[in-house]
């Protein structure tokens, strides 16, 4: 929900340029038809049946809901039209600076739940295993790659979408760190205080 959140509040200032993903997306949205979170849907559907083909161990339940309710919150809140829209002042850069913090924040807490990569994180990470090159650089290529397709079919890029990753990994670092080592720490206290209780 909330890092669908942030990719609505983007997509709705997506002049200022978006995730390569996402120009991808609305892109296909806008040559295609469907819907946005439609191809969000697809394109992840694809991405896992590679991953499945490539190496199954990324791919657990938390995968498939990643999948289908990303694309099914960014309709909903397209369909709900609460968010900001593009006014073409400033504020639209409070907006995508907004939208990209909440990205990274909602991709750090559904990670570090560790039921299962995304559809695009485990896609690179099969690739990497399979051809031996380091995440970041497979990550590098393929985001390029699917800019450049996003690109020719025609989706929204500018110079957000170049220093989106810079912006947003940190944050998603941050809070994928913190919360991890919180859900690390409950099993422990959890038992600690059972151990407690039959004393």
């Amino acid at each position: 929900m909330i890092f669908s959140l942030g990719i609505t509040m983007t997509i709705n200032v997506q002049h200022l340029g978006i995730h390569p993903w996402d120009v991808l997306n609305v892109a296909m949205f806008n040559l295609i038809g469907l819907s946005i979170g439609s191809w969000a849907i697809i394109i992840s559907g694809l991405l896992i049946v590679i991953s499945w083909i490539l190496d199954k161990r990324y791919i657990k339940i938390g995968t498939f809901f990643n999948a289908v309710l990303i694309g099914v919150f960014v309709d909903t809140y397209m369909w709900l039209d609460f968010l900001p829209k593009a006014t073409n002042t400033w504020i639209d850069i409070l907006t995508m600076l907004v939208g990209i913090v909440v990205m990274g924040i909602g991709g750090g807490i559904y990670n570090a739940a560790k039921v299962g990569s995304g559809p695009r994180d485990g896609f690179m990470l099969s690739i990497s295993d399979k051809t031996g090159a380091s995440i970041g650089k497979v990550r590098i290529i393929t985001e390029s790659s699917v800019l450049v397709i996003g690109l020719i079919l025609g989706g929204p890029v500018f110079i957000v979408t170049f220093i989106f990753t810079f912006i947003q990994s940190p944050i998603f670092q941050v809070t994928y760190l913190k919360l991890a080592s919180i859900l690390d720490r409950l099993p422990s206290t959890y038992s600690d205080k059972r151990a407690v209780s039959k004393m």
